[in-house]
């Protein structure tokens, strides 16, 4: 099967869309399909481009058996609002020629990712005109998390984007979301239910596993054999609410034996490094190399999941997969009756957004209780090995679309 993939957001980055949309791709050469991706140079999340991607603005690279074609987009610094969908357009525009200019390779499938919703009419078009099954996945509802947040204000305009959100979601054959409330949300906005497939944020499990001795992250940071940690490993964006940790932190700074550990990079890293200049248990470590993921998940005694109130049920954080994968209890801060409460209430606790006296009394909670730790890392671990497991997430993403594959081609 030929699959071309239009992502914004690609490799190497060991969080966020990048990694899912790099080891889908990935994946999917190892078993023989031949894949595309047109993508942007890499520059998440740390909002800077790569040096080594300045010049030539446009090019091609051979990544793990994977044809990457680079389009150029404009990275500001300081990304909110308009800046942001400006952002995302440079891409669409730069990217444009190069996605037409694969439709001579008669690709069976265009899979598109948003966020980037703008590039989506490129990757429909691409797809109309080669022949093939247009695939959009709905990573995050971008357009009503930025108008509910309030980066892009005012009534009309909100109508209007999401009149054209809807329109071109319907335009798509098939349209993938990663949970069951997301799907329900693509229904809302008209898209048909036979149009729509779950297809949730994978774990690489053998990668990602309980460790069977201390992580090698305790002696890197000089921690203490009594220390425990509370651990946040992702983007740091502002539609998480990550400004409760330092507030929980601030309760506990009479605990010694509790370190709030922050591991990433994004829009909030500035302040966050300001907070935890006043308080010696919270510490920030830059973004982690992949290949150490699974030593860096399993530093923490409890994982903490941040989000925001107006971002709930809109985003399923992708490193939610991650965390139930290494085998730790998760504390969650979002409404109950959310998709991550649902998820989370069953290995570990869920306190309100934004209540960082809840979330403080959560994790002190777990960490008093080392056999309840363990029975909740336990289900959270059979639950990504049943679920969540990267091979079967993706083969059944390939059945879904061995219908685009002529019967002549996929009989030889």
């Amino acid at each position: 099967m030929k699959i071309l993939i239009h992502s914004a957001n690609f490799a190497p980055e060991p969080t966020g869309i990048g990694k899912y949309s790099g080891e889908m791709a990935e994946w999917l050469a190892a078993q023989g399909h031949e894949v595309r991706v047109v993508a942007a140079p890499p520059y998440y999340p740390a909002w800077k481009l790569d040096e080594t991607y300045r010049w030539p603005p446009w090019r091609h690279e051979v990544w793990r058996g994977v044809n990457v074609w680079r389009a150029p987009l404009w990275v500001p610094r300081k990304p909110g609002g308009l800046k942001r969908v400006l952002h995302l357009c440079t891409f669409a525009l730069s990217s444009l020629p190069v996605m037409l200019r694969q439709t001579l390779w008669r690709p069976n499938v265009v899979l598109t990712v948003a966020p980037a919703l703008v590039c989506a009419p490129t990757g429909w078009l691409t797809a109309r005109l080669s022949g093939a099954q247009a695939w959009l996945h709905v990573q995050d509802f971008e357009v009503d998390v930025a108008l509910q947040m309030g980066l892009l204000k005012g009534a009309v305009f909100g109508r209007a984007i999401r009149a054209v959100e809807s329109a071109l979601f319907k335009r798509f054959d098939v349209v993938s979301t990663i949970s069951e409330r997301m799907r329900q949300h693509l229904l809302r906005k008209g898209v048909a239910p036979e149009r729509t497939h779950l297809f949730v944020n994978w774990a690489d499990v053998d990668r990602i596993k309980p460790l069977t001795q201390p992580s090698s992250y305790r002696a890197e940071l000089g921690l203490a054999a009594t220390t425990r940690v509370a651990l946040f490993s992702g983007t740091l964006s502002a539609k998480q609410g990550l400004m409760v940790i330092p507030e929980a932190a601030r309760l506990l700074a009479h605990r010694h034996d509790v370190l709030f550990l922050v591991c990433g990079g994004g829009a909030m890293q500035a302040e966050l490094e300001q907070a935890a200049r006043t308080l010696p248990n919270l510490r920030l470590l830059p973004l982690q190399p992949l290949e150490r993921l699974g030593e860096l998940l399993g530093l923490a005694d409890v994982h903490m999941l941040p989000q925001s109130q107006e971002a709930e049920d809109l985003v399923l954080p992708s490193k939610l997969s991650g965390m139930l994968a290494s085998g730790r209890p998760v504390v969650a801060t979002c409404r109950a009756d959310t998709d991550l409460a649902a998820v989370v209430g069953q290995f570990g606790r869920v306190v309100p957004p934004g209540d960082a006296r809840a979330l403080a009394q959560a994790v002190t909670d777990l960490l008093a209780d080392p056999a309840h730790r363990q029975v909740l890392g336990e289900r959270a671990r059979t639950h990504a090995l049943l679920h969540l497991a990267r091979d079967g997430v993706l083969q059944a993403l390939v059945r879904r679309m061995q219908p685009a594959v002529p019967q002549a081609q996929a009989s030889t």
